[in-house]
């Protein structure tokens, strides 16, 4: 509960599209908290709270997320601003006894979600099945379906493949060559070509498949495996102006959780 005694939503992840779900919430005036992993494996951090978790606090269009823990987060939200929890006890946040749940960690499987009486939970994308673990669930995948608030049965599920942007699906993606530590020498919003070396994992060079704007990039020094997704790239040359701004899915989907929030009746 905050300090005036109103119990508060939880959602759980603070990457690019729970960012985009806790901004439309957090304007239409929910209370709530997020939590995330002590070191966020976020690639487009640009427009996610789980880079507070790095620096302490993070702006995307107007609204401020801080990092919190459970004896500061009430006074983040006195201050209108969002609490982001590394590394939340389970059992603590289970002690809040929040209005609703939200899971957003887009995990692609269940890692443990399940209902609880007096709260509602959702669950973001494939994993999740609505009417067993999740109350709701919302649709991620891009195409027609995207944002839908399904009450019963699992959403689309996940295929291995990115939606295309630009013509590029897996193109788009960015992932480590090598097991090692990521140094991007590349940032966040630059134009880069097909072919040229961005940074290294390790001593393998980090390489463009395409010509595009450098949507996402894992934060330098963090440890990764072969394989490991670590970036992408946008190949539309608007995208330069898109970096800061939630993107169109993160804001479809964040309409399916506000429309699961009504629907069951869990006004601001």
């Amino acid at each position: 509960m905050d300090k005036e005694g109103r119990r508060l939503l939880v959602i759980r992840g603070a990457g690019d599209l729970a960012t985009g779900v806790a901004h439309r919430l957090h304007r239409c005036g929910y209370r709530f908290l997020m939590t995330e992993l002590a070191r966020p494996t976020v690639i487009r951090r640009t427009v996610a709270f789980a880079q507070a978790v790095y620096d302490g606090g993070h702006r995307v269009e107007g609204v401020e997320a801080r990092k919190a823990d459970p004896d500061s987060y009430e006074q983040v939200l006195a201050e209108n601003r969002i609490p982001v929890i590394p590394e939340a006890d389970p059992d603590w946040l289970d002690s809040l006894r929040p209005r609703a749940f939200i899971e957003a960690t887009l995990s692609k499987r269940n890692t443990g979600l399940s209902r609880k009486e007096g709260r509602v939970t959702v669950a973001l994308g494939p994993g999740y099945s609505a009417g067993h673990e999740a109350d709701a669930v919302v649709e991620t995948a891009r195409g027609h379906f995207l944002g839908r608030l399904i009450l019963e049965g699992p959403a689309i599920p996940n295929s291995g493949r990115p939606g295309l942007i630009g013509g590029y699906g897996l193109e788009r993606l960015i992932k480590a060559p090598e097991a090692g530590t990521v140094r991007f020498h590349r940032h966040i919003g630059q134009l880069v070509k097909a072919g040229e070396i961005l940074g290294r994992v390790g001593p393998a060079d980090i390489v463009a498949a395409i010509d595009g704007v450098l949507r996402g990039a894992l934060i330098n020094g963090l440890s990764v495996p072969a394989g490991f997704k670590i970036g992408d790239i946008d190949p539309r040359p608007e995208a330069v102006d898109f970096i800061h701004s939630p993107s169109d899915k993160a804001r479809a989907v964040a309409g399916g959780v506000l429309e699961a929030l009504l629907y069951f009746g869990v006004a601001p």
